[in-house]
This record gives structure tokens, C-alpha cells and sequence, in this order.
């Protein structure tokens, strides 16, 4: 479904400011893999999705997409095949418009554009079915505009308009980072229940190593812009946050300390 290969970025190259934020990434996901991504601040999580997405080009390398060759395809034309949350609950969605309308331009991003309605009674039913799912009430609520939600209930509508359409790739950024614990644990199960359900093929990048031993079936750690680790899934299931530090000191030499990587142990 993805294949990441020898995708290289840097930046501010040839000034004193130059930053390798790539190097050498080499990467595939299966249909139905759910990858966690940890590494410390700076380590290239990021930059990674924002180079599948389309918001970033390689210097070198390629990315392919459901064995379609993407590197110079524009943001706007993934899109069609990428779901993505952001960090910040505010991003995913247009807070000046009522769920329904949010929920209408999700489900129209891989159909052809016309002069229709955006919402009708069909797809309001069908509107109503996918927010009963997440048990936050909003399927009473389709009228209310998106900015008077909680971070939580938008985060959950992010979460549920990115996988409306059951993209090819769904990119999740640090999307639990910015709520208090019990929305974060609303968010990762919900989370949870989405992928699964639909099998959907997932990156989601992550400070909380316990959160990335939790979810998914395959793990990477990445620092300095390079894939230093890959667990695949039998070994993820014994793995524990001190042998995944134990493995980093091992690999680099030094040890992932808590001000290089916020653990949540």
C-alpha cells in the first residue's frame, strides 16, 4: 500500500543552518499494517508524513502509493487517498461550519465535484450512523458548529472525517498529544476502533512509547532522520518501554532520555 524508498530532505542546505531531516528513509506497509512511529523531537516523524502527504518534497528518493508513483503529485491529489489528524484538534476541520457540513466535504474528497446538494436526507442517516460510533452524542448535534466542540469531540470528528472514505493511507500526527489524558484515551480507542474496523493501512507517529507498544502491529523508532529500529509484530508483542530505551542506547550509543523523547511510563 506504501513504499517509501531512499526518500532524502534537507533543509537550509550549504548555510550554517542546514538540517539533514531525512536520510536514507526505506519504508513499506502492507494493506492492513498499523505502524507506530517514536523518536525523540527532531528525529524526522514529521517530515516523514509530511513528505507522503504531499506537504513536502524528497531531494531524492520516491514514494508510491497502491503502486502508483506519487513524488510529484500534489498535496491536493493524495488527497483523495490519504486521511490524515493533526496534533492540533483545531486543524482537521472548519470550525465556522456545522458538523453535517464538515462531515459533507469529507465524504465528497474522492468523488467527482458537481452543483448538488452537499447534504440530503440520505446522507445525513448516513452522517448520524458514523458519529453514533464514537459515543460522544454529536449524531444529535449536526447542526452545531464544529467551533463550539471540546478538543476531544473535535479531535473524534477529525479522526472519523479522515477515514470516512476509507483512504488508502491514513497519517495520524501526534493527534492524542495536545488533550488531557482522558480525551487522549478516548481519542486512541476510538482510534483503535476505526482501524480495525475498516483494516485500514496506518502511520501513526507518537511520543507516547506506551501508547505505540499499545496499538499496531509493526513499530519503528526513528532518530537524526533515519529508521534506526523496525520491530515487526510478534517481537512488538514482548516488547516494554525499558527495552526499547535499552535498544536505543544499544543502537546509538547513549541513552533516550525523558528530555529527548516525552515517555509516558
Amino acid at each position: 500500500m506504501l513504499k517509501l524508498q531512499q526518500i532524502n530532505k534537507i533543509f537550509n542546505e550549504a548555510t550554517l543552518d542546514e538540517k539533514v531531516a531525512l536520510d536514507e528513509i526505506n519504508l513499506e506497509l502492507k494493506s492492513g499494517d498499523f505502524v507506530t512511529v517514536i523518536g525523540s523531537n527532531g528525529a524526522g516523524k514529521s517530515t516523514m508524513l509530511n513528505m507522503i502527504s504531499g506537504a513536502l518534497s524528497p531531494d531524492f528518493g520516491e514514494i508510491i502509493i497502491e503502486d502508483t508513483n506519487v513524488t510529484k503529485l500534489p498535496e491536493y491529489k493524495r488527497s483523495q487517498m490519504i486521511g490524515r489528524v493533526f496534533q492540533d484538534p483545531m486543524a482537521g476541520t472548519a470550525p465556522l461550519m456545522t458538523i453535517e457540513e464538515n462531515l459533507a466535504m469529507a465524504y465528497s474528497r474522492d468523488k467527482k465535484r458537481g452543483f448538488k446538494r452537499g447534504v440530503d436526507k440520505k446522507r445525513r442517516e448516513l452522517f448520524k450512523e458514523a458519529l453514533e460510533t464514537l459515543h460522544l452524542n454529536l449524531e444529535n448535534r449536526l447542526n452545531a458548529k464544529v467551533g463550539t466542540l471540546s478538543g476531544g469531540e473535535r479531535q473524534a470528528l477529525s479522526l472519523l472525517m479522515a477515514t470516512f472514505t476509507q483512504p488508502a493511507i491514513l497519517l495520524l500526527d501526534e493527534h492524542t498529544a495536545a488533550l488531557d489524558p482522558s480525551r487522549a484515551e478516548l481519542i486512541t480507542n476510538i482510534t483503535k476502533q476505526l482501524v480495525e474496523k475498516d483494516r485500514l493501512t496506518t502511520l501513526m507517529v507518537t511520543h507516547n512509547m506506551q501508547q505505540a507498544l499499545d496499538l499496531g502491529n509493526r513499530l519503528i523508532m526513528m532518530d537524526k532522520g533515519q529508521i534506526i529500529l523496525e520491530v515487526e509484530a510478534e517481537e512488538k508483542k514482548e516488547l516494554t518501554i525499558e527495552k526499547l530505551m535499552d535498544e536505543f542506547q544499544r543502537i546509538r550509543g547513549e541513552k533516550l532520555t525523558s528530555d529527548k523523547a516525552l515517555l509516558s511510563i
